[in-house]
């Protein structure tokens, strides 16, 4: 059967110019290589060279071989490298797909320092608030997720990331002040101001507010984490983000927070991953950027 070997062949011989010298630049015996190359004249029912000329004489067939090596072996070859790059976890698909408004605000800056040390990774960032980044990833839409709600799924692998603290932001001069800490009840009098995201996605919702079976006097929607503090700012309600980001707005140091329950309310963030990729070398190093980089 023809194959690959043979066009390595040919090409060996119309590079070397002689059997002997093709067969050392192949690791073969000339004789090993000879009757290879037998086998394979006898399955064309044709020579491919003329035997005894120097250098290397082909045939009509084995200048069409040699031809056809010329233009497959190459293609072959970066096959090979790629394979053995992506084996290696060289090179590989890297799309990431975010469910939390917060998380573009440190994950972008770390992209660049990635990218430029991992150059045959594909990296693109791909929103998911309105599905579900997990389904996204079981049907290899995306490589790795970031999020706050791990499921258990079959063929997925959860790593922590980091975890932060969720802090209230309050306008100047607000009656809660006086407190050094809320309660669940304490959001009974305020509006709170929010992602436009479902509550069951929240941790303010999940851990806090809920299972205290309280509600908030009035909620209102922002897309933006800096229009979320101009409407605190101007005393329009109160806000929950995370302590970190609050510190990054130079603009709104001046607005006092408060810490939700006696101990804070903390959440924690999971890269899921397919558990065929989860080793991968590319993929753990963004996983050990992101938690180096946000260990708070």
């Amino acid at each position: 059967m023809f194959d690959v070997k043979h066009l390595k062949t040919v090409d060996a011989l119309q590079k070397q110019g002689s059997l002997v010298k093709a067969a050392e630049y192949l690791n073969m015996t000339q004789s090993a290589l000879s009757h290879q190359i037998k086998l394979l004249e006898q399955q064309l029912e044709t020579e491919l060279f003329i035997r005894r000329t120097h250098p290397i004489q082909f045939t009509p067939a084995g200048q069409l071989i040699l031809e056809s090596a010329r233009a497959i072996l190459p293609q072959f070859q970066q096959l090979e490298r790629q394979l053995t790059s992506i084996k290696q976890g060289e090179i590989g698909r890297l799309w990431i797909g975010v469910d939390c408004h917060t998380c573009f605000e440190w994950l972008m800056p770390l992209l660049r320092p990635y990218q430029e040390q991992w150059l045959g990774v594909d990296l693109d960032i791909v929103p998911s608030f309105h599905e579900s980044p997990l389904v996204k990833l079981s049907s290899q839409d995306l490589d790795f997720v970031i999020t706050s709600d791990p499921e258990p799924v079959s063929g997925i692998d959860y790593t922590a990331l980091f975890s932060y603290e969720l802090v209230a932001v309050f306008p100047l001069d607000h009656s809660l002040l006086k407190k050094t800490y809320l309660s669940a009840e304490d959001f009974t009098n305020l509006t709170l101001i929010m992602y436009p995201v479902p509550e069951e996605k929240l941790d303010v919702f999940k851990q806090v507010i809920h299972p205290a079976r309280a509600k908030p006097a009035a909620i209102s929607y922002s897309e933006l984490t800096i229009m979320m503090l101009q409407r605190v700012e101007a005393g329009r309600g109160v806000c929950v983000l995370p302590k970190w980001l609050v510190k990054k707005q130079a603009d709104y140091h001046h607005l006092p927070i408060r810490s939700i329950g006696k101990e804070g309310l903390w959440s924690k963030l999971y890269a899921a991953t397919p558990t065929r990729l989860t080793q991968q070398a590319y993929m753990q190093d963004m996983i050990n950027l992101i938690a180096e980089r946000m260990e708070l």
